[in-house]
């Protein structure tokens, strides 16, 4: 790999604020252009304590991480032996090092202060999550995000007097092939005929703030989970290798129902499943997919109340339905729900005109939403009753 000096990394370079916010299309060269600041930082200056955080390990694996060891390979800096692979902790030789960990790392969250923070695609986390990193900063906070929507960015952070705030897209990564900036500019074209391409050059072309035109759940907010909510039930849908194994609990609140994510996890056995589920407390009945009828005898061997959900035509349809019908909240710590809410959309023709069935994606963590939703409203008292 050869490095670039692009027109990103000379815009960044101007940003003098304590705190940068770096909004950006697909492919601007946003991270590319903020780690090599971090790693010549992290050379010149000794002793720098330098966090790199995202929504998970698995994520910065396939993208911060992987781009810092490119980069530092790329200027010529790496040595192996400084890098633990444990920790994912690059030290140099200056006492400096970039540490790299995920916010679902309470000990990592809340642990030790630090002097320069990088939230890698910041929309993913929760402003909580961002909050408790800040207050233990000490020095430069950089911020990056897709501008799919408006989130606590926009409100929080971007009111304050000391930030910089930029938005780069793809013209401004020089190191981009022409053949990936071919792909990206054809859905300019697209656009004039598409409401989804329009909005999607919008957000990734543009860089500009936007939301996925036509989700399948429209009305929905997130909520810290009140004290007086009660459980009504548990939705679950299975997965193992490709697909994550999802449970939700479903509460009833006032006149609304709140949806707290509870598993959400690839490559979970039955056996494991049963141990989270004990872990979690869950009592209540658990509504599973009906077309995995072992894993629920399984389930209900280890002492467990896991029933199949009635599906019939257009299934999906009436749950989604029933969902938009009624008053919904997530809570926000459901990342991966919030996550598949943001991007679950309808299908499209060739033409852009939305068909009246979900993409299969996004759907997993919603799936088990569905289930209870469906098996606690489908009765006409709607909700009005509690599993006993």
């Amino acid at each position: 790999m050869e490095f670039i000096l692009t027109t990103a990394i000379k815009k960044l370079l101007r940003l003098k604020k304590r705190i940068k916010v770096i909004r950006g299309g697909t492919s601007a060269g946003k991270t590319f252009g903020i780690l090599p600041l971090l790693i010549d930082k992290a050379i010149r200056e000794p002793n720098l304590e330098i966090s790199v955080v995202s929504e998970s390990i698995p994520h910065l694996r396939r993208g911060a991480l992987k781009d810092f060891l490119k980069i530092i390979m790329a200027l010529g800096r790496y040595n192996d032996a400084q890098f633990n692979k444990s920790t994912l902790k690059y030290t140099f030789a200056n006492g400096s090092y970039i540490e790299f960990f995920s916010v679902d790392q309470p000990d990592k969250l809340r642990g030790a202060r630090r002097t320069i923070l990088y939230v890698n695609e910041c929309n993913n986390i929760d402003f909580e999550s961002y909050y408790q990193l800040a207050i233990r900063t000490s020095g430069d906070i950089w911020l990056d995000y897709n501008p799919t929507s408006a989130f606590w960015v926009d409100k929080e952070i971007l009111t304050q007097s000391d930030v910089d705030f930029i938005t780069l897209t793809y013209l401004d990564n020089e190191a981009l092939s022409e053949t990936i900036v071919q792909e990206i500019e054809a859905a300019k074209v697209k656009a004039l005929t598409s409401t989804y391409w329009a909005n999607w050059w919008q957000v990734y072309g543009l860089g500009q703030t936007g939301s996925l035109e036509g989700v399948c759940i429209t009305d929905w907010q997130e909520i810290d989970l009140p004290t007086d909510a009660r459980i009504l039930c548990y939705g679950m849908d299975f997965g193992y290798s490709n697909d994550p194994t999802s449970l939700v609990t479903m509460y009833k609140y006032n006149d609304a129902y709140i949806f707290d994510e509870l598993i959400y996890k690839k490559g979970l056995l039955n056996s494991e499943i049963s141990n989270l589920l004990k872990a979690n407390n869950v009592n209540n009945f658990v509504y599973a997919d009906s077309a995995e009828p072992k894993s629920i005898a399984e389930l209900n061997s280890y002492g467990h109340n896991v029933l199949p959900v009635t599906k019939g035509k257009d299934s999906i349809l009436f749950g989604l339905n029933l969902i938009n019908q009624n008053k919904v909240y997530v809570t926000s710590r459901s990342k991966n729900l919030i996550n598949e809410l943001r991007n679950y959309i309808w299908q499209t023709d060739k033409t852009g005109i939305k068909m009246n069935r979900p993409i299969d994606a996004y759907n997993h963590a919603i799936d088990a939403m569905r289930y209870a939703m469906t098996s606690q409203l489908e009765n006409p008292h709607k909700g009005n009753y509690f599993i006993y």
